[in-house]
């Protein structure tokens, strides 16, 4: 009889009350404990099941009272029967009550973290199912425990879509446990990198340059794309993408996407693999049309403009280089973006072209003829013309007189009167210069040309206007290591040498005028030096003067002896004076103290 039936019999309660003495009834309690088992709380236990009601599930662990367990800790068992054995979690021996309070799923939970604890620690792989998404990842359910998954530890590749994965049943690895908090955090991703280790081995074993493989696009940036071969990734390079350019991989691939593949070089060592995708296709050059040759005008896109030219795309794959010299008749400099930009449909002649090396050259000055061929006719020696002023240099100017036909004006032949250092004193780039043709050389495609020559030369009437020993009024234009460069009339410049002034340097400045005696005329040379002549005025002056200093000379020479006994005399006078007044001034000095004293 258990300790149920006891309580609830009445007959055996009056029969051991009559029956049995104090003593007795002691003794026979005793022997009824040692039947019962030792339990204590957390104890995990197993029960059997005595009776179910709609609410709870009655259950016997031997001990002197059955517990309780609520029905819906069962819901996972539906055809739990009276007889069954289950496992529960002893809460509480006995609470306020009296009762045994009982937990199957407590029992279950403590028995599923014993199992990944024991996972964890061997290296166990566990299942679970996916429940829901969650900031950073995905919750999956461990035999009724919830585990974190993070995105970054569901696959290998990037994972862009996460409600993918939710009510799936997958395998994972325990990867951390927070035991404070009874955190899980498990990893899909390690046992797809166990497996990709063996693929990647089986890969590279088998691996050969030429090879076709198939891959899935895991990966895009401005260089190139990363393909998955299947647990080993392979560098597709932008340039081996397409015969023909492109800017960005998006333009031919998408992620995701199943692509084969050529193998063009591969590292066992550091397991890189080389890739390439347009080696599958044949290459544009081989397809090029045989009609293409020198000479032939074509048209193309103008793909890629840099500073030494320009290529332009006949067909994808095919392209041909314009180089910056071949883009204008012009012998100046220019930057191909200032004659083509990118997109540009143009046609241009194909200079030359190598099949083999596949190389073409292109021009596209080659569509307008030549301007050096009419050249000699037009630009005849003699003949006058207007150009600009392209570039300046130390020796001399150049001009252009049309696109591409430009000639030299050297520095001496700027102007008749003028003695130009540098030709930017003259003139400036861009402007407009009149010329005349002095030489022309169409083989050498070279033109001398002048601007003094469009003017008669003035040496031969110079000649007779400044005369040696000739006067003339001039001013003073600049300083120079020796002399003075002046101005004479009708612009021409003199030159006035240092020994040639009648004062010091210092006292002349630029735009002085002052009067010049021609010394030296060179037609030949076109040189005239000159030198500084004193006014008549002051010459004059100055004779009058110098005959004065004279006679003051002579008279000072006869009256110097006298002159000194004089001069004696009128020492000591000066010397008497001195100490006289310096008498009255200590006397009304000491004046000026006795009154003070007075008054203090």
């Amino acid at each position: 009889m258990n300790n149920h039936q006891i309580e609830n019999s009445e007959d055996f309660i009056w029969e051991d009350e009559q029956t049995y003495s104090p003593e007795e009834r002691k003794e026979l309690e005793a022997l009824y404990d040692k039947t019962l088992k030792q339990i204590s709380n957390q104890q995990i236990i197993k029960g059997t099941v005595v009776a179910i009601n709609e609410k709870d599930v009655v259950l016997n662990i031997g001990f002197k009272s059955d517990g309780l367990v609520p029905l819906s800790e069962f819901k996972d068992l539906p055809d739990l029967k009276v007889g069954d054995e289950v496992e529960v979690l002893i809460e509480n021996v006995e609470d306020k009550s009296g009762q045994l309070v009982l937990s199957r799923k407590r029992a279950n939970n403590l028995r599923v973290w014993d199992q990944i604890y024991e996972a964890y620690e061997n290296d166990v792989v566990l299942t679970g199912y996916v429940k829901r998404r969650t900031k950073g990842g995905l919750v999956v359910d461990i035999m009724g425990v919830e585990a974190f998954l993070p995105g970054s530890q569901i696959d290998v590749k990037p994972i862009r879509d996460f409600d993918v994965y939710v009510g799936k049943t997958m395998e994972f690895k325990v990867v951390k446990i927070n035991t404070p908090y009874d955190n899980v955090v498990i990893s899909h991703k390690v046992l797809i990198e166990r497996d990709l280790e063996t693929q990647k081995y089986e890969i590279l074993q088998n691996l050969e340059r030429g090879q076709v493989l198939e891959g899935v696009v895991k990966n895009m940036t401005e260089f190139g794309a990363f393909i998955d071969l299947g647990g080993l990734d392979g560098l597709l390079h932008i340039t081996d993408m397409s015969w023909g350019r492109i800017s960005h991989p998006k333009e031919l691939l998408s992620l995701d996407q199943t692509i084969n593949v050529v193998v063009l070089d591969f590292d066992d060592e550091k397991k890189r693999i080389s890739l390439g995708l347009k080696q599958l296709t044949p290459h544009p050059w081989d397809s090029l049309s045989e009609d293409i040759q020198e000479g032939s005008i074509i048209e193309g896109k103008v793909v890629t403009v840099a500073d030494y030219g320009a290529f332009l795309e006949i067909i994808p794959g095919v392209e041909g280089l314009i180089h910056v010299s071949e883009m204008s008749w012009s012998q100046h400099a220019r930057n191909p973006q200032e004659i083509l930009k990118v997109g540009d449909i143009v046609k241009a002649v194909v200079l030359s072209i190598d099949r083999e090396e596949k190389k073409m050259s292109l021009g596209l000055k080659q569509l307008t003829p030549d301007p050096w061929l009419q050249a000699p006719i037009k630009y005849a020696v003699g003949t006058k013309h207007k150009g600009i002023v392209r570039n300046i240099t130390n020796f001399g100017l150049f001009v252009e007189l049309e696109e591409g036909v430009d000639g030299l004006i050297h520095v001496s032949d700027l102007s008749w009167t003028k003695k130009i250092k540098h030709p930017s004193e003259f003139v400036k780039k861009d402007e407009e210069l009149e010329v005349i043709v002095l030489e022309i050389d169409p083989e050498n495609r070279r033109l001398s040309l002048g601007h003094k020559q469009i003017k008669e030369n003035p040496w031969d009437i110079f000649q007779s206007v400044f005369p040696v020993d000739s006067k003339h009024p001039g001013t003073i234009l600049k300083f120079i290591d020796k002399g003075i460069m002046v101005e004479l009339p009708y612009g021409v410049e003199g030159f006035l040498p240092y020994k040639g002034l009648q004062r010091k340097r210092e006292e002349y400045k630029s735009g002085d005028k002052i009067d010049l005696i021609v010394t030296e005329f060179s037609k030949e040379n076109r040189k005239i030096i000159v030198a500084e002549v004193v006014p008549e005025k002051e010459q004059k002056e100055g004779k009058e003067k110098t005959k004065k200093e004279k006679e003051t000379k002579k008279k000072e020479e006869r009256s110097t002896l006298g002159d000194l006994d004089a001069l004696v005399g009128l020492k000591e006078k000066l010397a008497a004076k001195e100490k006289e007044e310096q008498a009255k001034a200590i006397e009304k000095l000491n004046k000026i103290r006795e009154e003070e004293s007075k008054k203090k």
